[in-house]
């Protein structure tokens, strides 16, 4: 997913302010669903954020375009662990966010629609060989 950094984005220092970069994240994970026409938020459950890692490397700036880049790392029955990158216009790492979402419904973890985990096996690339169906 690309995206173009605006003034809005940007701190005194004229870098991307550190929390936007786990929004663009956010942006790029929800869009795997929005994208085949299916809310994150489903009938069932929806998704939250267990645990969340962030390795901030090298700054984007007003004007750059990103990109980010979601795989998966783990898929289990009732979890998702992710890992995403963003990079810039020259393929350039700029930061890395490792992310363990969980499925609820009425604050319990319970079992992804399978209709959820077909669209996460079938467009995101996984990292290590642990997909599970």
């Amino acid at each position: 997913m690309n995206i173009r950094i605006y003034y809005e984005d940007t701190d005194m220092g004229g870098v991307v302010y550190h929390t936007n970069y786990i929004k663009y994240c956010e942006r790029a994970r929800s869009e795997v669903f929005l994208s085949h026409g299916v809310s994150p938020h489903h009938n069932s459950g929806f998704f939250v954020v267990k645990n969340l890692s962030a390795n901030y490397i090298k700054p984007a700036k007003f004007g750059d375009i990103i990109n980010v880049q979601t795989k998966i790392k783990r898929l289990k029955k009732v979890s998702i662990e992710l890992s995403q990158t963003i990079t810039n216009n020259y393929n350039v790492k700029m930061f890395t966010l490792e992310t363990l979402l969980v499925f609820v419904k009425n604050s319990k973890p319970i079992s992804m629609p399978a209709e959820f985990v077909d669209i996460l096996n079938t467009n995101l690339e996984p990292i290590v060989d642990t997909i599970l169906s």
